[in-house]
């Protein structure tokens, strides 16, 4: 027997046929609405993301930069300077002659008198010279001799009509040419007597042997400015300090100041010199003026050739701005300082250094107390360019 369909599940499969369609149609709206807010959302971020981007990059385009805090410099200070020690007198001794060494006397550090000597060259060649002058000038002088008795003979002989008026003058000029042989005979024999002398190297004055640069049998030759110095002696119980003053401190120049010093072998000692001389001149090329100190150092404590450090008392500046070194910018106007104005926008100013202190300048016009000034300004940094100050008023050396 055949079984027969149901009409009950008939009717609700007819059900299901007219419902699937209109969940699915619900369930896809459903879905499209939370892509939406997907895409708007992850737009949205992205947006912002974006924006966020480009002002942190815009603000890494602007510079940042420090602040120093402008003093008024009223107070007296100290200029530090380098000073070069050199000895009162120094000598590059050289040879006179040519010739081979036959003895040196003195070596470095050799305290020497005046007349002492340093060194032989061998004399024998120039004894030779000198006895040959004086055998010629011997037999010149016999012949010279000889020639004004003839000349005495002929002028009786005259008086008697002898012989004429022009042979006593041929004889006359005979004795003339042979004083002349005479004269130049006694010349040759001082020469060769000089020459024999400076077979000896002396010591020209009291002082210290400060270099020696030849030994027995080396050959010597007249000096120059290209042949080594046999010896250098140097009196160092005077020395000479020279200074090169910046023009800007030439006002502190007077007669008979003194300036204190100290070398590096012995920092904890100051020494005080007296000034001597003044090239009252300014450097074209260094902008300085040369100054020349004096100071006894009969205890030998400081040596030729040290370097000196070198101290000024600086008297008040009135009105004048102090600020670092570092504050400077070199433009092709000139010297200037970069400051920022309320806007935040950089101004280039030109300004003139009254003082250089080392570490710090005092800048006699172009700035205020109340100028903002940047510190280590970038080369980069233009009229006008937008800075952002990252601290105020650090403060100035």
């Amino acid at each position: 027997m055949l079984d027969r369909p149901d009409p009950t599940n008939r009717a609700n499969a007819d059900i299901r046929r007219h419902v699937s369609p209109r969940k699915v149609k619900r369930n896809g709206i459903i879905a499209i609405v939370v892509a939406l807010v997907v895409v708007a959302v992850g737009l949205t971020l992205r947006y912002y993301s974006g924006r966020k981007t480009a002002e942190w990059t815009q603000a890494q385009a602007v510079t940042t930069v420090q602040l120093v805090k402008l003093q008024n410099n009223q107070t007296s200070g100290d200029l530090t300077l380098p000073g070069d020690v050199r000895a009162f007198t120094s000598a590059p001794i050289y040879a006179q002659v040519n010739g081979y060494v036959k003895a040196w006397h003195a070596d470095i550090g050799a305290r020497v008198k005046a007349g002492d000597v340093l060194a032989e060259i061998d004399p024998k060649p120039y004894q030779a010279a000198l006895d040959q002058a004086k055998g010629q000038m011997a037999r010149d002088a016999a012949t010279l001799a000889n020639a004004k008795l003839d000349l005495a003979r002929d002028q009786k002989l005259v008086e008697l009509g002898g012989i004429s008026q022009q042979q006593l003058s041929t004889q006359q000029a005979l004795v003339n040419s042979d004083s002349g042989v005479a004269a130049a005979d006694q010349a040759a024999v001082e020469t060769a007597q000089i020459n024999l002398g400076y077979t000896r190297i002396i010591a020209p004055f009291d002082g210290v042997v400060t270099s020696r640069s030849i030994d027995v049998g080396a050959l010597v030759m007249p000096g120059s400015a290209t042949v080594t110095p046999l010896f250098t002696v140097a009196d160092q119980k005077k020395l000479r300090v020279y200074v090169n003053l910046p023009q800007t401190d030439a006002s502190l120049i007077t007669q008979g100041m003194t300036a204190h010093f100290t070398v590096p072998e012995n920092p904890s000692r100051t020494y005080t010199m007296q000034l001597a001389a003044s090239a009252d001149a300014i450097s074209t090329q260094s902008g300085t003026q040369l100054l020349q100190f004096q100071i006894d150092n009969d205890d030998g404590a400081l040596k030729p050739g040290d370097y000196a450090e070198v101290h000024f008392v600086l008297p008040p500046g009135a009105n004048v701005v102090a600020v670092p070194a570092s504050a400077l910018v070199f433009r092709d106007a000139g010297m200037m300082v970069a400051t920022v104005d309320d806007n935040n926008k950089v101004s280039l100013k030109k300004v003139i250094i009254r003082r250089d202190l080392g570490t710090s300048v005092e800048i006699g016009s172009g700035l205020s107390l109340s100028d903002r000034v940047i510190d280590n300004p970038p080369d980069s940094l233009q009229q006008g360019d937008e800075v952002r100050v990252a601290t105020e008023d650090a403060p100035a050396d």
